[in-house]
């Protein structure tokens, strides 16, 4: 069969520990790199790259985040969205206040502004964990938004408190259209998550895995518990706070707080949950999952048009999407990304699975 790895020696620690040891891995994923990059941009439609793919990058990259806090370091958190509207008017006023500041640059600074702010709501996660570390969260989310609606200076003084992006140039090159911001936000993300991939593979992840499955015991054996778990926000935030940044220059061209409201982390949270905990796979899984449903849903209820009211059929996307997600949760508690390591596992061992 195509997928074997019947053959392919290791030879070396480097090859052994690679992200991708099987060659049909590599060669997959240099495939849909190919697509990404090149066919998207020259054969997608406006509307397949504006509406769905690029939401679909950034809401990828702030799951990410939050699967880094919560998969893989098991700190709960509600407050995904607020640390994504820090870093949406941290990149606003850096390029507002900085003159010629460069629009990456203010995204980087934008995470790491994000990054501190997390570090400090962070702080209660010595003390407790679970549930009320969760509600601990959630006191950041009412926080943030209120703070960013209260005080006129982080919009400029704006009347109504929402405030057009400025316009997006990388190395003297406008963005402008829908296929240059798309590359624009499929490069970003692409880097942080082969980032994200590699810091968990180090000791930083193991880190991080041995205060999720036990701290008392992480602590015993050396690892600093209050560094830890603050790396561990910090790096959530900054992936948080540079999703936020693309999400208002890129995909909305507007900054407000109400667009990085409580549903948006209850969003985030259940791509993570859906795709699956402690994967970088499932946070593209579960995004696709939270963003392809209600398109999917909202066809299906257009053939349905006339025959009932538009308010009965939006009450009707909403039952259905959450009878889906419990339905799904019951079925495979692990996530997508469970059913896809399942399914590579039987391609492997094909025609004797398990």
């Amino acid at each position: 069969m195509i997928y074997r790895e019947a053959g392919q020696f290791k030879t070396s620690y480097q090859a052994d520990s690679a992200i991708f040891p099987i060659v049909q891995d590599r060669y997959a994923l240099w495939c849909v790199m190919l697509v990404a990059f090149i066919a998207v941009p020259l054969w997608a439609s406006e509307y397949l790259i504006g509406s769905i793919l690029i939401p679909f990058l950034i809401l990828s990259l702030a799951a990410l985040g939050l699967n880094i806090l919560t998969g893989y370091a098991g700190l709960l958190s509600l407050g995904s969205a607020a640390f994504m509207a820090v870093g949406a008017f941290a990149a606003y006023n850096f390029m507002l206040r900085v003159p010629g500041m460069p629009l990456l640059a203010a995204f980087m600074l934008a995470g790491l502004v994000a990054a501190l702010v997390g570090m400090v709501f962070g702080l209660p996660s010595l003390r407790i964990k679970g549930f009320y570390l969760a509600v601990a969260t959630l006191a950041a989310q009412f926080f943030i938004e209120w703070a960013l609606t209260k005080f006129g200076w982080f919009s400029n003084y704006s009347s109504s408190g929402v405030i057009s992006a400025p316009k997006m140039q990388v190395f003297g090159m406008p963005i402008e259209t829908p296929q240059m911001r798309y590359l624009l936000t499929l490069t970003v993300v692409v880097v942080l998550t082969v980032a994200a991939k590699n810091m968990i593979r180090a000791s930083t992840g193991r880190a991080w895995m041995a205060v999720r499955d036990m701290d008392v015991a992480a602590e015993v054996i050396g690892i600093p518990i209050l560094r830890t778990k603050l790396l561990a926000f910090a790096v959530s935030s900054f992936y948080c706070g540079v999703a936020g940044a693309l999400w208002a220059f890129v995909f909305l061209g507007t900054v407000e707080p109400q667009a990085f409201d409580l549903r948006r982390s209850f969003e985030i949270l259940f791509m993570i949950i859906i795709g699956g905990m402690g994967t970088v796979l499932g946070s593209f899984l579960g995004a696709a999952f939270i963003v392809l449903l209600p398109i999917l849903l909202n066809v299906m209820a257009g053939w349905l048009h006339g025959a009932v009211s538009s308010q009965l059929l939006s009450n009707i996307e909403y039952m259905v999407f959450g009878a889906l997600i419990m339905a799904f949760l019951i079925v495979e508690p692990l996530g997508l990304a469970q059913l896809w390591r399942i399914a590579k596992e039987k391609l492997r061992l094909w025609p004797f699975p398990h």
